[in-house]
């Protein structure tokens, strides 16, 4: 298991980025489905938790089997996705992915929004994470693959009209107001030897860009989606999860399963028991028990880990 923790600054406070959160995240489903590939979204609705309280439980499939690097297309499936588990009780949300045809394959996902520049060491008042594996993204200065870049999103030259933010300037972190941070303890995980260490650093790698995408189309979405409550946010929400969801049942239709090119063999690996996976010679550890998908997983004991 490999173990990170990500902190995101952005020049908005945490009672803005609830409304932005939830817009970003919708707009950039609907903007990246299409083809037979992106989001469709399964369940979305209130959830009440005995120690966070009130919630909302979402459920999505995300289609994405082009987006792997060519090593891992020799032995994943043509229809591929992982489901996403998400409780949000912002300010404190935990996600969790799984994949289809992979049974020892988990990514979790602990997320606590707190005002100020990123500084607080034990946000998420158990045990600090280890400093080695504790990195600061700068939605300003870090690099994003060039496939993601638009200038309307750079935030050297970005302002907002409604609220006369911007253009972020090297150092911003340490004297813009508002601001706030994003902590996000990540835990990746896939029990197949062989694979395990180069498939985990494959995942941080993209956590990493998918973070910084999002974060930077929030504050330069400002404009879209401030002054919205989180009932306009909401109704936004449903209205864009119809269309995605209709948008991907007639691009699979007309596409049929991901017409990316894979090896022949590749049909019949779509596994999803360990009997199967040991014929590959791929050797598995024991899964979790299963959980009540509206139960809110307890948080595991952490183990210290060494970053990629």
């Amino acid at each position: 298991m490999l173990l990170k923790e990500y902190r995101i600054c952005m020049p908005l406070t945490v009672e803005e980025y609830r409304v932005g959160q939830l817009y970003m995240i919708s707009k950039h489903s609907s903007e990246q489905s299409g083809g037979g590939e992106g989001v469709e979204v399964i369940r979305n609705e209130p959830h009440s938790d005995p120690v966070h309280g009130q919630g909302q439980y979402t459920e999505k499939r995300i289609y994405l089997s082009s987006k792997l690097p060519n090593w891992m297309k020799t032995f994943v499936p043509r229809m591929f996705y992982i489901t996403e588990k998400a409780w949000n009780y912002y300010p404190y949300t935990l996600t969790e992915y799984t994949c289809s045809f992979v049974p020892r394959f988990q990514i979790r996902i602990e997320t606590r929004f707190e005002n100020g520049c990123g500084d607080n060491d034990n946000v998420f008042g158990d045990t600090a994470t280890p400093s080695d594996s504790v990195c600061v993204l700068d939605i300003l200065t870090d690099d994003i693959p060039q496939k993601y870049y638009k200038e309307s999103e750079d935030l050297s030259s970005f302002v907002s009209v409604k609220t006369g933010r911007g253009p972020l300037v090297e150092g911003w972190r340490q004297h813009s107001q508002p601001i706030m941070c994003s902590y996000k303890r990540v835990e990746a995980r896939l029990e197949l030897y062989g694979l395990q260490s180069r498939t985990e650093a494959f995942i941080h790698r993209n956590i990493r860009d998918i973070l910084l995408v999002g974060h930077r189309q929030a504050v330069a979405w400002i404009d879209e989606w401030h002054g919205m409550t989180v009932e306009e946010v909401r109704h936004y929400e449903q209205e864009l999860q119809q269309e995605t969801n209709e948008k991907m049942k007639n691009s699979m239709k007309s596409t049929g399963p991901l017409s990316s090119s894979r090896p022949s063999f590749s049909r019949s690996i779509s596994v999803t028991d360990e009997a199967s996976l040991k014929k590959m010679g791929i050797v598995t550890s024991d899964p979790a028990d299963p959980s009540d998908p509206l139960k809110t997983p307890r948080t595991p004991n952490r183990l210290n880990s060494t970053p990629e």
